[in-house]
Order: C-alpha cells, then structure tokens, then sequence
C-alpha cells in the first residue's frame, strides 16, 4: 500500500472513530457536566489513556514496528512471529504487575496524580475508585498496540484504525445505562472503559487470524530480541509522548485551579483532537512501516520522499484546521456540547481552551510526523532530549501562566511546548542528513499559508451570522465550516498549494487490500 492511500485509510477509520467520540463527548458533558464528577472521570480516563498513548501507542509502536520489519525482511516471516510472540508473553507479565501494583497504591498515587482532590474527601475517593475501575483497560489495550504494530508492519492498516471505533461505542453504552444500577454516571463510563479493553483486544485477535498470522505465546525469556524492542523503547516513551506527557501535567495542575478546570481542559482538547487523530495519527501510523521498509532496503531517496510528503500533507491540512478552530472556537463549543449540565458559562471557559490549543494544532501533528524519521532508524536519544526539553518548558510556562490565565494559560503553555517540540526535530533531522526539504515542499508551503489566510478572513466575516443555540446555530456553523473548507480548497488549489485531485487521495476513505 502506497502512503497516500495508508494516510487516507487510518485518516477514514479515525474519523469515523472521532465522530462518534464527539457523540460520546456530547452525551457525557450533557450526563455529567463540567463538575465533581465528570473531574473525577476524566483523571479516571486520564490515567490508563496516558500510558497507552505514552507506552503502548507511542514508544511501544516506535520500537516493536522497525525491529519487526526489518526481522520481516531480512530473517522472514517465521523468526518476525516469533519476536512478536516473545514480546507479547513479557509484555503480558509487566502489565499484570504493574495494573496490580497500581490497584493497591492508587490511594496513595491519586496524591500526585491530582493534588489539588486531596482537599475534598468526595472527589478523592470517587477518583481512586473510578481509576482502580479503569486501569485494567491499560493492560488489552497495550495488548491491542502490538496487535496493530503487526497488522500495520504487513501493510493492513485498516484493523486496528477502526479499533478506537469500539471504544466509544462501549462509552456511548455505558452511558445509555448509566441510569440502571451504577452510584453514578461515572461508574458507568469507567466499566464502558474496562470493557472496551477487552472488546478491542477480541477484534484484533480475530483480524490477525484472518491475516493468517498465529500470535503465539511462549514461556517469557528476556531474548536479544525482547531487550532490543525494550532498549529502543524505555527512551522512545519521552520522544513519542511529548505532548501526552504535557497534557498529563496539565491535569494535574489544573487539580489545583477552581472546579471544572480539567473537564474544561478535556473537553476542548477532544475537539483538538480530532484533526490531530485524523491527520497526525494517520500520517504518523502510516509513515513509520514505510520508512522502516524503504530504510531496511537501503533506499534513502525513496525514504526522504515519503518524509517530505508526509510533511506537506500534514500542513496542508493541519494550518487551515488550527485557523479555523481558533476562529469558530465559541459556536463549535455551544453546539457540541451546551447542553443539559454543561451551562453557557462553561461552554465559554471550554472555548477559550480550545482556541490556545489550537495555536499548536500543526506542531502537535509535525511532532507525529517527524519522530517516525528518528525511529525507524533506531534512533531513540535524540528524540526524548528534545521532549525533556519542551516538558521542562512546558512545566515553567504552566507555572508562570495559571495565576493569571488559569486553565487557558495550562492550555497555552501545551501549545507554545509542542511548537518548541517540533522545531527542534526538524532541525536534528536536517543536522543528520535524515531530511532536507525538497523543492516541492519549499514553494508550496508559502502557498498554503497564503490560502490559511484567506480562508480565515472569509470565516471573520461570516463570524457575524452566528446565532446562538438551537437548529438554527447548528446549521448555520455547519455551512460555514463548510463555506471555509472549499474557500481553502479552491484558494490552495488556484495558488499551486495543492491539486483538487491531491485533496480528493488525502480526504477520501479508501479500503486496504
């Protein structure tokens, strides 16, 4: 599969997946609200989420991935089975120990994972339970990060794309029935998550048997194999988590902030997320298979090119994504979710995170577009110096803005981090001779940026028609997020930023083979 049709395959299924986490997203701000208990839930998702973004997804993949495929290539595909399978069997162990250790101290952990609870005994205790709820979810869904690394090392993207799909249809049950038999509607959402674990790990399993793939498992031993993927992987969880790490601090010290803040925080960044899910997340997941096998076949033009290519796609559409989320950061809130608990007061609060997030939506893509260019060469170190770099950045700015910001200041700092991120990636890139922007990408990127400012005077003028609330809103925000689109598209497309037909291979959902 080439890249553009791997991008628009995990592109499809994510959106699919982000949709219908954005139905979930309005069930439970209307259900729960932006207090005691939708904090408590979001630390409780907050928690396992962040190791398997960090871990699983993040330094998991950027290890397991290469040594796969070059094992794949190189040795053939029996010896690439049986890495996987002494990978999965130690794998299992550390996580049973670790979810066990993390049921017996989350009393203990919740002190540092959200300081500011501990003043309120309610919000504390429903906080450790419903993280002991969740955290098994950690364990399949790691399980379910190797199942995808294999699927996406044999070119079959599609599988494990569409996984995160089950996980919000789990949610979106869980809170259907939140009212039969749960204390709380958060209860609800914490089994919904426990469950999804299980669900997706199940629909892996059963995909990887129709790829004709036997994932065996074996008695744990620590083989060169296993301390190879483990080696590449403990520093690869700073370089691939830069920004889950940041977003974790943020909710801790958003504990500390007046009431409301992380639901605040979590609610804009779920719309943030979606254009990072759909773009970053597509790119990045295609990219680092294809590197790895162009690499491992000695083919460095080959690779370069996927590299540049990935890079303008990426800000082809991330630049007028963050424009427009800055713009119609209000009537995108109101309409997603004011609505039952969740006030105008809130909405407002949500709404100024959304557009500080936002400001670093590019560089929270480039960062996933980037790093597969270290990993794939096996090259871990370079990436978690710059992410220590850009944490402490980011702790210093969070510090210095949430007395006069709050929440929008934590939102902020995340922002201007990711961007510090980015940058110096690109720059350790072009120091190593990993990449040099072609031709190309040099005259187009001008181009888009001219395009992202024409799309974003239109939508200032059209600002004005919003009417807030009711169907009216609704249909009049949908026609100018629609209007703003094919303004870009037709002003991308008469500046020479990019062809009608390159729009039609990024956007469009098409099947793998």
């Amino acid at each position: 599969m080439n890249l553009s049709r791997a991008i628009a395959t995990v592109g499809g299924y994510t959106m699919v997946s982000r949709i219908l986490g954005f139905a979930r997203d309005i069930l439970v701000a209307a259900v729960l609200g932006a207090g005691l208990v939708a904090d408590a839930f979001f630390v409780a998702f907050k928690l396992p989420n962040f190791f398997r973004r960090l871990f699983a997804e993040g330094a998991f993949n950027a290890a397991f991935v290469p040594t796969f495929s070059e094992a794949n290539a190189s040795i053939g595909a029996a010896a690439a089975a049986r890495l996987a399978g002494e990978v999965l069997s130690v794998l299992v162990v550390f996580l049973f120990f670790l979810v066990t250790l993390a049921q017996i101290f989350m009393p203990l952990a919740m002190y540092g994972l959200a300081p500011g609870f501990a003043d309120e005994p309610v919000k504390f205790d429903l906080a450790v339970e419903l993280t002991q709820i969740t955290f098994p979810y950690l364990l399949f869904i790691s399980l379910v990060s190797l199942q995808g690394g294999i699927l996406n090392s044999l070119g079959r993207f599609a599988a494990a794309a569409a996984a995160p799909i089950l996980l919000n249809l789990c949610l979106i049950g869980a809170l259907l029935l939140a009212h039969r038999g749960f204390p709380t509607p958060g209860h609800a959402l914490a089994w919904g998550v426990a469950l999804a674990g299980v669900v997706q790990f199940l629909w892996l399993a059963f995909e990887l048997k129709r790829a004709g793939f036997v994932l065996r498992f074996p008695r744990p031993r620590w083989t060169p194999g296993v301390r190879n993927v483990l080696r590449l992987m403990a520093p690869g969880a700073l370089g691939a988590g830069v920004v889950q790490i940041n977003l974790f601090i943020d909710v801790i010290i958003a504990s500390l902030l007046p009431e409301g803040s992380i639901s605040f925080l979590y609610f804009a960044d779920r719309i943030n997320q979606l254009p990072v899910g759909v773009i970053g997340v597509a790119v990045g997941t295609a990219l680092l298979p294809i590197l790895s096998r162009h690499l491992a076949a000695n083919d460095a033009g080959a690779a370069s090119a996927a590299q540049n290519r990935s890079i303008e796609a990426a800000l082809l559409l991330t630049l007028p994504a963050a424009a427009g989320l800055m713009v119609l950061a209000h009537p995108i809130v109101a309409v997603l979710y004011q609505r039952g608990a969740f006030d105008a007061v809130a909405a407002a609060a949500t709404a100024e995170a959304l557009i500080a997030f936002s400001f670093g939506l590019p560089a929270y893509v480039l960062i996933k577009v980037l790093t597969p260019a270290y990993f794939a060469r096996k090259d871990t170190r370079t990436p978690v110096r710059i992410a220590i770099a850009a944490v402490l950045v980011n702790v210093a700015l969070n510090l210095a803005l949430m007395g006069p910001l709050l929440h929008v200041g934590l939102a902020l700092a995340t922002a201007v981090a990711a961007w510090l991120n980015a940058g110096l990636l690109a720059v350790g890139l072009r120091r190593r001779g990993y990449w040099v922007a072609d031709p190309r990408l040099t005259a187009r990127l001008p181009r888009t940026l001219a395009a992202t400012a024409i799309m974003t005077l239109g939508l200032f003028a059209a600002r004005s028609l919003w009417a807030d609330g009711g169907a009216s809103g609704i249909v009049t925000l949908a026609t100018m997020i629609a209007a703003g689109g094919l303004v870009f598209a037709v002003s991308a497309n008469l500046l020479g930023a990019a062809t009608l037909g390159e729009f039609r291979s990024l956007l469009a959902r098409r099947r793998s083979p």
